[in-house]
C-alpha cells in the first residue's frame, strides 16, 4: 500500500510540472533508489514519460486514456438523466443505463415513472450480465473472444427461465446484435420484464445499455415490441450527444 501511495504522489506531483528523479525524491522525502523503481513501473504503463534521454520526466498519455474514460463515464451520467427520464414519464417504467464493469452490469443512471411501482435503487448496484436485458446488450457488442469466455465460466440461474447453457446464450446473443436489442422475461425475477437497448460512443463502440423495467403483467412481450422504437431513438439522441452519428 505504501508503494501505491507513492506513486500516486509521484503522479500528483508531476501533474504540476517537469520534474527529475533528485526534484521528486527530494519533495516526497524518499531515496532516489526508490524514486527510480516507482518512475519505471509508471512508465512501463504510459503514466509518466521521460523527456529526452535522462532528461525530465512528465504526465504520459495514459494518464489522458484514464481521464478520458471517467470524463466519458460521467458525461454518460449527466447526459443520460434526462432522456432516462423522458422514457420512464412516457412508459410509467423504470428506465436505467448500465454500464460493463468486470463481467457484471452496473447501473449509473435510473429514472421512474408515475406507474412504477417497484421502490428499489438500480443506481450502483452490479447485476448479472446473462439474466439481463441491459446485460445481453453488453454481452452482445462485447469482441467475440470476450463473449465466448464470458458466456462459458459457470453461470447462475436465478428463475427457471434464466439462461445458462453457453451455445444457447450466445445464439441469442447473435440475435440481439442483429436486431438492435435484448428482452429479458423473468430471467432475473419471477414477475419482472425488460428491454434494452444500445448506447454508442464517438467512436461507433457500445459504451452501455439503457433500459426499461417494469411487471409482467404491464410490460408486456406485446408492449416490449411496442416501446423498442421509442427507446431505440432515444439511444440514437443519447449517442449523438456523446459524439456518436451513424453514417
Amino acid at each position: 500500500m505504501q508503494s501505491v501511495d507513492r506513486a500516486i504522489s509521484v503522479l500528483e506531483l508531476l501533474a504540476q510540472g517537469e520534474a527529475g528523479i533528485t526534484e521528486i525524491a527530494g519533495e516526497l522525502g524518499v531515496h532516489k533508489s526508490t524514486v527510480s523503481r516507482l518512475v519505471s513501473v509508471l512508465e512501463s504503463r504510459g503514466l509518466v514519460e521521460q523527456l529526452g534521454e535522462r532528461g525530465k520526466y512528465a504526465i504520459g498519455f495514459g494518464v489522458v486514456r484514464l481521464a478520458g474514460a471517467a470524463t466519458g463515464r460521467m458525461d454518460l451520467t449527466k447526459l443520460g438523466q434526462p432522456v432516462c427520464q423522458t422514457l420512464a414519464d412516457s412508459f410509467g417504467e423504470t428506465v436505467n443505463i448500465a454500464v460493463h464493469d468486470a463481467g457484471v452490469a452496473i447501473n449509473i443512471t435510473q429514472a421512474r415513472g408515475s406507474a412504477a411501482v417497484s421502490a428499489v435503487n438500480w443506481i450502483g448496484q452490479r447485476t448479472p450480465l446473462h439474466a439481463t436485458s441491459s446485460g445481453k446488450i453488453l454481452l452482445a457488442y462485447l469482441p467475440v473472444e470476450e463473449r465466448k469466455r464470458l458466456v462459458s465460466i459457470p453461470l447462475d440461474s436465478y428463475t427457471e427461465n434464466t439462461v445458462v447453457d453457453p451455445d444457447r446464450l450466445l445464439a441469442e446473443l447473435e440475435t440481439v446484435a442483429s436486431q438492435g436489442y435484448a428482452a429479458c422475461f423473468e430471467e432475473l425475477e419471477l414477475g419482472l420484464h425488460a428491454v434494452a437497448v444500445p448506447v454508442r460512443g464517438h467512436r461507433g463502440e457500445v459504451v452501455a445499455a439503457m433500459s426499461a423495467s417494469g411487471p409482467s403483467y404491464r410490460l408486456s412481450r406485446e408492449r416490449v415490441e411496442q416501446i423498442v422504437p421509442t427507446m431505440s431513438a432515444a439511444a440514437a439522441d443519447l449517442s449523438a450527444q456523446l459524439g456518436y452519428f451513424a453514417g
